[in-house]
């Protein structure tokens, strides 16, 4: 704010910057949302969640089939944290290929945000990698999926947000199928290990906060997408290599991968290439709709990835997964018209039922005349 006195006309002038001046020195347009170099922020709401959605479910079902892929490798199943680093470090070589590609190269976020961030990041997908050597995926991909809740909470403590009844219905319904889905793939192929389930639910905890932290930081210093994808992976990409040297866990996944480099390091190329576009399209929907819509489609192609996985590989099944996959939909439908509340009016109960009777007095009224 600034200041400006005249004596002589005995006036005060006070200028009030504007609110992106206000959020970061760095931004022109708090509206622009590019990703993989196309400008979201040309079209309007319907097309931009078309879009995001599309882009997450076609990388990311190309992505989840090929990390079933790779941990069908014999061997490979004690090397999830090695394919992680991997990963981040695709992950990074992307992230400075396409941030090269925009005009604004300069860091908007806070480095220590970024650090948080990289541990978050690493705990998310270091340690779900990890629990698929102990756990079959369908089971991996159903505890990922439960992290609505989780998400719900960080954005109450985190963000300070408020949820109406139908956003917690919708986490309700989800969460129920999902927890059914993972009790009859208990009862058909028991192949549970508490090892992994501590993984995989400590990976859920670090994914809940991630998204909250995510949208909050981007939403505040509008940091681009590649930007984020570079320094946190980046940073997570030197965590896991300290972890990995300090634990000698580096060696014996370097020979491995090193006697069946296309099943490890090819299928990770693309593996990592297909996450990397899947995770654009992610932070696109964090920035524009909110982490609990993102995680909601997330939910979804989760959903579909169970369905894809069972029809690629080799696995029993019972029709309890198909009810456990409907009141996942019904969850996502909850949510959907949790943010078209005005958009879409469903009839209440108390209405349903004066229809009702109204339409019990006209049939009366009929048969006496």
């Amino acid at each position: 704010m600034d200041l400006k006195f005249n004596s002589s006309r005995k006036y005060i002038s006070i200028s009030i910057p504007s609110k992106s001046q206000a959020m970061s020195p760095h931004i022109k347009s708090v509206d622009d949302v590019i990703v993989l170099g196309m400008n979201l922020s040309k079209f309007n709401k319907p097309t931009q969640f078309f879009i995001c959605v599309s882009g997450v479910f076609v990388f990311y079902l190309i992505y989840g089939y090929l990390q079933e892929l790779i941990f069908s490798v014999e061997g490979f199943k004690p090397f999830g944290w090695y394919l992680t680093l991997v990963q981040f470090g695709f992950y990074s070589i992307f992230g400075l290929i396409e941030l090269q590609l925009i005009q604004d190269k300069r860091r908007r976020i806070p480095g220590k945000t970024y650090m948080m961030i990289a541990f978050l990041t690493v705990g998310t997908m270091g340690l779900s990698n990890t629990s698929l050597g102990y756990l079959n995926y369908p089971t991996q991909v159903i505890f990922k999926c439960c992290k609505l809740i989780p998400v719900m909470i960080g954005g109450v403590f985190i963000q300070g947000k408020r949820y109406n009844i139908a956003d917690v219905s919708a986490a309700m319904c989800m969460s129920l199928g999902l927890i059914w889905f993972t009790l009859a793939d208990s009862t058909i192929a028991p192949n549970f290990n508490l090892t992994g389930v501590f993984l995989i639910s400590l990976a859920l905890c670090a994914d809940a906060v991630i998204g909250n932290v995510q949208e909050k930081a981007m939403k505040l210093h509008n940091g681009s997408n590649s930007e984020m994808v570079l320094y946190s992976y980046s940073i997570g990409f030197v965590y896991i290599l300290l972890g990995l040297t300090c634990t000698s866990g580096l060696s014996p996944a370097v020979t491995f991968c090193s006697k069946h480099p296309v099943q490890t390091y090819g299928y990770a190329f693309f593996f990592s290439l297909t996450g990397y576009f899947g995770i654009s399209f992610v932070l696109a929907l964090i920035k524009i709709f909110g982490a609990l819509l993102a995680v909601t489609v997330t939910t979804g192609r989760k959903a579909m990835t169970i369905v894809l996985s069972f029809l690629f590989f080799a696995k029993p099944f019972t029709f309890q997964y198909v009810w456990s996959g409907l009141l996942v939909v019904l969850g996502i439908f909850l949510n959907v018209y949790s943010k078209n509340m005005d958009k879409i009016k469903l009839p209440s109960l108390r209405g349903l039922w004066n229809k009702t009777v109204e339409e019990r007095k006209t049939r009366t009224l009929s048969q006496t005349v």
